[in-house]
C-alpha cells in the first residue's frame, strides 16, 4: 500500500506576463506557504511547474527542507491547459514508476493562476477535465485550483476540480490565499497520516466562507 505519512504536492504556478504586477507578493507568499508545510511532521517532497507560452518543471520531489525561493520571471501568454496536462501526466509516469510501498498516499497539484487561458496547443479543456476526473476518481489525487481575475469556482469546475477545492483571489490577497491553502492542506495530511481516505478528509479540507472573504478585495 502507499505510504500515508508521505505526500507529494505538486504545484503548477502562472508565470505569464501579467504576474509582473504581483511578482513579489505571489513569491513571498509561495514562500511562506513552503514554510508552514515544514512544520507538518510528515514527510513532504514538492514540485514545482511554470507556465507561460511554455512549460518547465523547475524541481521535481524536492524535499521541503531543500526547496528553495521561489523566483518567478513573467513572460508570454497563459497556456494553462498544457500545464495541467503535462504536469498530471509527469506526476503520473514518475509515481507510477515507483514501488507501492514507496508512494505517496496523498498526492496534492496546486494550480494558481490570474488570468484565462490564452495559448495552449497540446490539452482541451475536455481533455483536462477527463484528466483530472480519472486521477480523482481511480487514483486519490487532489486537486487544488487558485484563480484571480476570474470565476475560480466556475473555471475550476469546467475542469473537473471540485468546487469546495476552489477560490477565487484578488491580487493584493495572494498572502491569504497561500495562507487558507496551506492550512487546509496541512489539515488534509494530517488526516490521511491518521488513516482517513482521501475522499473523507478532503471533504473536511475545503475552503471556508471566511477565507473566500479573506481572499477577496476589502
Amino acid at each position: 500500500m502507499t505510504n500515508p505519512n508521505y505526500t507529494h504536492i505538486a504545484v503548477l504556478l502562472d508565470r505569464s506576463g501579467s504576474m509582473q504586477t504581483i511578482k513579489a507578493d505571489t513569491e513571498g507568499g509561495f514562500d511562506a506557504f513552503i514554510a508552514e508545510q515544514r512544520k507538518n511532521p510528515g514527510r513532504c517532497d514538492v514540485t514545482l511547474a511554470q507556465f507561460d507560452n511554455t512549460y518547465e518543471e523547475v524541481y521535481v520531489a524536492t524535499p521541503l527542507a531543500a526547496v528553495p525561493p521561489l523566483d518567478l520571471q513573467p513572460r508570454g501568454g497563459t497556456a494553462l491547459l498544457d500545464g495541467i496536462g503535462r504536469l498530471i501526466n509527469t506526476t503520473g509516469s514518475r509515481l507510477a514508476g515507483l514501488p507501492e510501498d514507496d508512494r505517496p498516499g496523498a498526492v496534492i497539484m496546486v494550480i494558481m493562476t490570474d488570468g484565462m487561458e490564452n495559448s495552449s496547443r497540446e490539452f482541451d479543456p475536455a481533455t483536462v477535465n477527463r484528466m483530472i476526473t480519472e486521477q480523482t476518481d481511480s487514483y486519490d489525487w487532489t486537486f487544488v485550483y487558485l484563480g484571480a481575475n476570474q470565476d475560480a469556482i466556475s473555471v475550476a469546475g469546467g475542469l473537473g476540480v471540485a468546487p469546495g477545492m476552489a477560490m477565487t483571489y484578488q491580487a493584493g490577497k495572494i498572502d491569504s490565499a497561500f495562507a487558507s491553502t496551506s492550512a487546509n492542506l496541512n489539515a488534509y495530511r494530517n488526516k490521511i497520516a491518521a488513516g482517513a481516505a482521501p475522499a473523507a478528509a478532503r471533504e473536511t479540507s475545503q475552503y471556508t466562507v471566511k477565507q473566500r472573504a479573506d481572499a477577496a478585495e476589502d
